[in-house]
């Protein structure tokens, strides 16, 4: 049986697909329909709907306070190169660096093959650096290849 927060996200996410992409909820609703705390919810928002992983995420705090997940597509945007650039910076976890291949697999700008050997390349075993450089090379690498891919 899949845990509580993989539930969460599979509804949160269908209700995105229902409303072409964007919804707003509130978090103590949602609590209360899942019947958990709020920081589950939390949990699964910030840890599921990153900006690595295709969403914007924006808050209302007080009374009705609400919050509006929107559902990024990578068509939207006239300049893919900007956003690659930005997204990744100047270092980049394998972690977010993985999250952005994902993304970019499902919304089919790259292959289940290309996102496999990107993984290969930007990977720890692949960058045998020290740790303190690992995250920067990681990020030039993967900015390269994306740059390349989506053009």
């Amino acid at each position: 049986m899949p845990g509580l927060s993989n539930i969460i996200e599979a509804f949160i996410k269908g209700l995105l697909e229902d409303a072409n992409g964007s919804i707003e909820i509130q978090r103590n609703e949602m609590a209360e329909y899942f019947d958990c705390a709020p920081s589950q919810i939390n949990y699964v928002l910030t840890t599921r709907f990153t900006p690595y992983k295709g969403y914007y995420i924006e808050s209302k705090r007080g009374g009705g306070g609400y919050i509006k997940i929107i559902k990024v597509s990578i068509d939207e945007y006239e300049n893919i190169n900007n956003i690659i650039v930005d997204a990744i910076g100047d270092s980049i976890t394998k972690s977010k660096a993985y999250d952005i291949i994902n993304t970019l697999r499902d919304e089919k700008i790259i292959t289940d093959r290309e996102s496999d050997i990107i993984r290969a390349a930007i990977g720890d075993r692949a960058l045998s650096c020290e740790n303190n450089l690992r995250n920067s090379i990681r990020a030039e690498i993967l900015k390269n290849i994306l740059l390349i891919l989506v053009k």
